[in-house]
């Protein structure tokens, strides 16, 4: 009897979390599948269309350019993001003075609203009084409209037309970007910087002894012992790239998500579905394609990734 009380006394305690994740988790998933057969409006279900709303994804090309652009966000976001978040880690780790200030203003993004911080960057954007084109001015470079322009920066650094495949991000989604790898990198720093200090000391020492040199340490000692934070914070910032849209919307939107749809990401695009046009089943058959990807792209990278780290 008291093996089995003391079997059973973990889920007890485990009851209320797995409560709350099943209420607020997997139940809305469950109605948003069921929503997503539906022709939905205000009034409730309309009509059962099986996978009506599915097709008629796939044959959006609305709902492609979205997902191209959020491909293109997730592109350029995560690997810029986890670089520089790690540049910075490396360096607040080291002995320096005034180290709590550093990390305290590197860290400030994070827990800034993000509506403060659009209007900012709006203003650094701005086409006559924003810092961004009054530095080019300086450097002779001709002025850009960072928030305005809808071709690709690969076609605009070219000079020449090139396919929607090929132009790569607009420079109004670029614009986006860089404000959100700024915004992102001071919370995945504090996790690098967890992982760094979590690194046993007399692995250092020993490589000091052998006389191993600053990059040698690094590439032998620190990055496969922080791989398991890498691959944490690739995952994370992954999932958190592919459901953007409070930057989009407060920056170039609405109605349209940017000059020419180039910065209608793929929630900007359901959202606009639901609350705009009011077609409450195509937005859930968007999301549940939204989950199927993210899912996808997890369960992959945890194939991929997950064998090359390194757990102690």
């Amino acid at each position: 009897m008291n093996k089995k009380k003391l079997f059973i006394r973990p889920f007890l305690y485990l009851l209320p979390a797995i409560i709350i994740i099943a209420v607020f988790r997997f139940l809305p998933i469950l109605y948003v599948m069921r929503v997503s057969l539906y022709k939905w409006g205000m009034g409730g279900a309309e009509k059962f269309v099986g996978l009506g709303n599915y097709l008629r994804a796939f044959g959006d090309l609305y709902f492609w350019q979205s997902l191209t652009n959020t491909m293109w966000y997730v592109i350029f976001v995560v690997p810029l993001t986890i670089l520089f978040s790690l540049l910075i880690a490396l360096l607040l780790n080291s002995k320096i003075r005034a180290l709590g200030f550093y990390r305290t203003t590197y860290f400030l993004p994070v827990v800034t609203s993000i509506v403060a911080i659009s209007m900012v960057w709006k203003w650094i954007y701005h086409p006559r009084i924003g810092l961004a084109n009054h530095i080019l001015s300086i450097l002779r470079i001709p002025p850009q409209g960072w928030l305005s322009e809808w071709r690709g920066i690969f076609e605009i650094m070219s000079g020449r037309n090139l396919p929607n495949a090929l132009a790569g991000p607009s420079l109004a989604l670029l614009s986006i970007i860089i404000m959100m790898v700024w915004k992102s990198i001071g919370y995945n720093m504090i996790i690098f910087l967890a992982g760094l200090q979590n690194i046993p000391r007399h692995y250092y020492e020993a490589a000091e002894v052998d006389g191993a040199g600053r990059f040698t340490v690094f590439r032998n000692i620190t990055w496969p012992l922080l791989s398991s934070t890498t691959f944490y914070v690739l995952i994370m910032t992954t999932i958190v790239s592919f459901q953007v849209f409070a930057p989009v919307w407060l920056m170039t939107g609405p109605p349209a998500g940017g000059p020419l749809g180039t910065t209608n990401v793929l929630v900007y695009y359901l959202y606009d579905a639901a609350f705009n046009y009011s077609s409450y089943g195509y937005a859930s058959a968007l999301s549940m394609i939204l989950f199927i990807v993210i899912l996808s792209l997890t369960v992959i990278q945890r194939r991929m990734v997950e064998r090359r780290v390194y757990y102690e």
